[in-house]
């Protein structure tokens, strides 16, 4: 952790993937933006903010144990007026849908460009909210077209786990991929087929498609 220098913008930074959270610090910081803090999971994430209170928290989605939009939840109820930036590999627009509407402050995928990021950390920081531009065009497309199945019954980690089932990841690499025990992933996916009433394979990646997870 360092010390900010007078009037820098302060970042706390949390991402399961430390060589991941090295190359975004090293970019941030070559623009006046000074990572005061990294995290890998929710309770660290939690840890740290509380302690330092950064101006901006630049957060994935997908963390071992509580996901990011949970961590959300709890930043808003310690302070309200939290501004987080969900920095994440989720394209889908159901996801930046999701945080959005849990108060996240801006969405950024990781497969925008790398200036990105830096832009959406410094809007943040003068109060307003930021859509990376391919995610922003996906959501105008998505209002315009109301997908046929709910998502309001899934949870978000229960998306994250369909998105990989139907990218064919078996259970086994799944749990490992989101830091979960076999046993609570297939859970999740007797979970899934129930709620979106999908008895085989196939019938779930039609359900997939109509939600706009590929």
């Amino acid at each position: 952790m360092r010390e900010p220098v007078t009037g820098a913008v302060t970042v706390l930074l949390v991402d399961d993937h430390a060589v991941v959270r090295e190359g975004y610090r090293r970019l941030l910081e070559r623009r006046d933006i000074v990572v005061v803090g990294e995290a890998g999971d929710a309770d660290a994430a939690l840890s740290l903010f509380s302690d330092l209170d950064p101006q901006i928290v630049v957060m994935d989605i997908t963390l071992p144990g509580r996901n990011g939009i949970d961590v959300l939840a709890c930043m808003l109820a310690l302070r309200p007026r939290t501004r987080v930036l969900m920095f994440s590999m989720h394209e889908e627009v159901i996801f930046a849908k999701r945080a959005l509407r849990a108060g996240a402050f801006g969405y950024v995928t990781k497969a925008s460009a790398p200036h990105e990021l830096v832009d959406a950390v410094h809007t943040l920081t003068s109060g307003r909210k930021y859509v990376s531009a391919a995610m922003a065009q996906n959501l105008a497309i998505g209002e315009a077209s109301a997908h046929e199945v709910s998502t309001d019954s899934l949870s978000t980690r229960e998306l994250a786990v369909l998105r990989l089932l139907v990218q064919g990841f078996s259970v086994k690499d799944i749990a490992q991929s989101m830091g979960l025990n076999a046993k609570t992933v297939a859970n999740h996916q007797s979970a899934i087929r129930q709620k979106l009433g999908a008895d085989t394979s196939i019938q779930l990646l039609r359900k997939a498609n109509q939600l706009g997870i590929v």
